[in-house]
């Protein structure tokens, strides 16, 4: 990966990879999670650690037979080990439950796939009845058996109360001096366990990460399969390949969704919202009906139904908006409330306020919310108008009605349904010339 970051928590759609394979995991409802890991151990025992989750550290790494004796005293002895890999993020939970099912009555289940081109997987052993004998890594096969194109995933589910006995038995001696866990395969075979195989519903589910090159491919396979998703639950996309969903996207009937356009955490559209090119939305409920127009950016914030949002506004955590309220070009809001109606349509920063009905914000108003040390909070009561350029220096409350002229600075509370300006006195200077660049 040619990076100082541990490869199981490189991103894919937003999560670690190690992330993608635990929440799979988690759909089975398993009675334990134990992650084996070794390269990078604290930094990936950080970011991922809770409460079901178990930890075995390899330390040295001897192969997957060896990582699996690590995990071994912190299984239980009965029931089914289901062995999947950090770097292989996007296996479906149908998949795994199919695959543990194959297992469930003692059964030794692998998940396998043909392909065109198996270099570098181990090969999948067969007798001339079909039935699976062993598995072959390719530095350790024959030319024949490089021939066959089924291969082994890795993934498999085993049972717990044989797999003791078979990892006593592994040994090192092969190309890699490693402990090989796909050679438990021929000893369930000796043993008289049954070996079925399964195949992934897709064939990118088992589909690993060694490279940037190939995460940006499952990224991109990721994406796709979202964006497909979307369009058959009735969503418009204007370019299905230009869109990354990188947590839960939720939508009703009749949304439409621009190029270049990310989604970020929950996320929730509701019917007929519009966004446009370009805007990253993390964590946030958009409205019905309502419209985000270009290059805008929300985060944390709570949009009512038919608003106008943009373009290039910003609605940072704590914003909550009621019906019909329009945020326009360059405007930022944060942990602010804004009520129906209200308008703010250019070049504004409202910040830690409450905001009435039907309040017109004019173009460059700014609320001071910040002396520094602490922050404090703006009130702008019902049908206030605001003029243009105008600075609210919190705490401060604005009463119902008031009208503020255009160019005030306003420290003290503003009365209701009156005129307030503060404004130095217009003056022109007579006899006044200006100056001329010397020769």
């Amino acid at each position: 990966m040619h990076s100082a970051l541990p490869k199981v928590l490189h991103r894919l759609a937003g999560k670690p990879l190690l992330q993608h394979v635990l929440e799979a995991a988690g759909h089975l409802r398993p009675q334990t999670v134990v992650v084996v890991h070794g390269h990078g151990a604290q930094a990936v025992q950080s970011a991922l650690s809770g409460p079901t989750i178990q930890w075995a550290l390899q330390e040295p790494q001897q192969g997957t037979g060896h990582a699996l004796m690590q995990a071994l005293p912190l299984l239980p002895s009965q029931g089914t080990v289901l062995v999947l890999y950090g770097d292989v993020p996007l296996l479906q939970p149908e998949t795994l439950h199919g695959l543990a099912l194959s297992a469930a009555d003692g059964a030794l289940a692998l998940l396998v796939q043909e392909l065109d081109q198996p270099q570098g997987y181990g090969r999948i052993l067969r007798n001339t009845a079909g039935a699976v004998t062993g598995i072959r890594e390719e530095r350790d096969a024959n030319e024949s058996e490089r021939a066959i194109t089924e291969v082994n995933t890795g993934i498999m589910a085993l049972p717990a109360e044989r797999l003791g006995g078979w990892l006593e038995q592994l040994s090192c001696d092969n190309d890699q001096n490693e402990y090989y866990l796909t050679d438990v395969v021929s000893l369930a075979v000796r043993d008289g366990i049954l070996i079925r195989t399964c195949r992934p519903g897709h064939f990118w589910e088992a589909l690993g990460v060694n490279s940037k090159k190939q995460l940006a491919q499952l990224e991109r396979l990721f994406q796709r399969e979202t964006a497909d998703k979307l369009l058959e639950s009735g969503v418009t996309l204007a370019d299905p390949e230009r869109l990354d969903v990188r947590g839960s996207l939720s939508c009703g009937r009749d949304v439409q969704i621009d190029v270049g356009c990310v989604f970020e955490g929950d996320v929730v559209l509701e019917d007929g919202v519009s966004v446009g090119a370009h805007c990253v939305i993390r964590d946030s409920h958009v409205g019905a009906g309502t419209v985000v127009q270009p290059f805008s950016h929300m985060d944390g914030a709570r949009v009512g139904r038919n608003c106008r949002i943009g373009p290039y506004a910003r609605l940072r955590p704590g914003t909550e908006m009621a019906a019909e309220v329009h945020i326009g070009n360059f405007v930022e809001i944060k942990n602010s409330v804004l009520g129906e109606e209200t308008k703010a349509n250019h070049l504004s920063y409202v910040g830690d306020s409450t905001v009435g009905a039907r309040v017109n914000v004019g173009a460059g108003t700014i609320t001071c919310n910040y002396d520094g040390v602490n922050k404090h909070r703006t009130v702008i009561e019902d049908d206030v108008f605001i003029g243009s350029d105008t600075q609210l220096v919190a705490p401060v409350t604005v009463g119902r009605g008031a009208t503020i002229g255009a160019g005030s600075t306003i420290v003290t509370a503003v009365p209701a349904d009156q005129l307030t300006l503060s404004r130095s006195k217009q003056m022109t200077v007579a006899r006044w010339k200006r100056p001329a660049k010397k020769s």
